[in-house]
């Protein structure tokens, strides 16, 4: 039977990429109910806003989506489409496996490491206060002389029930894929109330997962070692901030945004898509790399439990990018390189080398 999956293209380049993402995906043999819904900026026009109801009623209806890079409009105070998404349908665990393939730009042979991410609280939960409200007049008060008159405010909420759900993903996943050790990643040293209430709460839950090995690194250190010994870590807990940083440092040791997927993931529904932007200027060109949303594909091939789909998926991207002929200009050594092939050629190599 089909999968009845909601596809977002997105907009900038979103379109092209999942159509060259979709040709592999069905490739595979796995069979697909797209229900096709549209998001971004040039929703704006069209219905005023760039999130209409109608898509995140059909990701509760359907439970898995697949998603395009979204540009998020300028000036009309909806903070991010992403985020949107992510709080709606409380997808509160941002996957971010970082795999390097060989044939891949970078400067290290072997990485392979998972940044899970909490999606919902920390500063990230938007809970902001202008300079000069009254509402920041009043924390400033609150702040012993610690903040100066005038300043603008975030506060940054970590609760146990968010953390222990996040750390909680964490472990089963790393079970659930024969990994050996979780590391959390905080500040405690500094922010002891919030981050240490992640780390109190994430060694809590490690009580329960005794096959897995658990340790508690503070950030700075652990970017730091992310660039000196990658080989440290394995699955990576973080609160929201700092997961979203360094899951930008860990694709940048592996060849960057184009070749790293990502998934949000929540008790009800699972939403699939690349970490790079829609990147409008390349709109229409045939240039951008596809990779990334062929291999967040691949992740929800494995959460639909097509594995075997999946590890081949898997296996000729990695085949593609180690032969490095077919591959866009940003996986060449040379950007100018002149044999570098377009979005839909990309695709084509690896319908291909699924095939062989």
């Amino acid at each position: 039977m089909a999968h009845r999956v909601t596809m977002i293209p997105g907009d900038g380049i979103g379109p092209e990429i999942m159509d060259a993402a979709r040709r592999v995906w069905e490739a595979t043999g796995v069979a697909f109910d797209w229900d096709i819904q549209q998001a971004g900026s040039e929703q704006m026009d069209r219905t005023g806003t760039p999130l209409p109801d109608s898509v995140l009623d059909s990701i509760r209806r359907n439970g898995v989506a697949i998603k395009g890079p979204i540009t998020t409009p300028i000036g009309t105070g909806f903070r991010s489409v992403n985020v949107a998404l992510r709080k709606e349908l409380d997808l509160y665990a941002c996957l971010r496996p970082c795999r390097l393939y060989p044939g891949a730009r970078s400067r290290y042979e072997h990485i392979d490491l998972v940044i899970v991410r909490e999606n919902t609280e920390d500063l990230y939960a938007g809970v902001e206060f202008d300079a000069g409200t009254p509402e920041a007049e009043k924390i400033a008060g609150m702040g012993a002389g610690r903040i100066r008159p005038g300043s603008a405010i975030s506060i940054k909420p970590i609760s146990a029930e968010g953390t222990a759900r996040i750390a909680r993903f964490a472990f089963e996943y790393a079970r659930h894929y024969g990994r050996r050790r979780v590391s959390a990643i905080a500040k405690a040293n500094i922010m002891k109330f919030t981050d240490g209430l992640f780390f109190r709460t994430c060694s809590e839950v490690a009580k329960e997962y005794p096959d897995i090995a658990y340790n508690e690194v503070l950030v700075d250190a652990a970017c730091m070692q992310l660039v000196q010994h990658p080989d440290m870590f394995d699955v990576m807990v973080l609160p929201n901030l700092y997961g979203d940083i360094l899951s930008d440092l860990c694709a940048g040791l592996i060849g960057g945004l184009g070749v790293a997927p990502g998934a949000n993931i929540g008790d009800a529904c699972a939403l699939f898509e690349p970490t790079h932007g829609s990147a409008p200027r390349y709109k229409g060109l045939n240039k951008a790399n596809p990779t990334a949303l062929i291999l967040s594909g691949m992740l929800m091939l494995r959460h639909l439990g097509e594995t075997d789909a999946a590890d081949r998926l898997e296996r000729a991207v990695a085949a593609v990018i180690a032969d490095g002929g077919r591959v866009t200009y940003d996986m060449k050594h040379d950007r100018e390189d002149p044999t570098a092939v377009g979005t839909q050629e990309m695709a084509d190599a690896i319908i291909e080398a699924m095939q062989r």
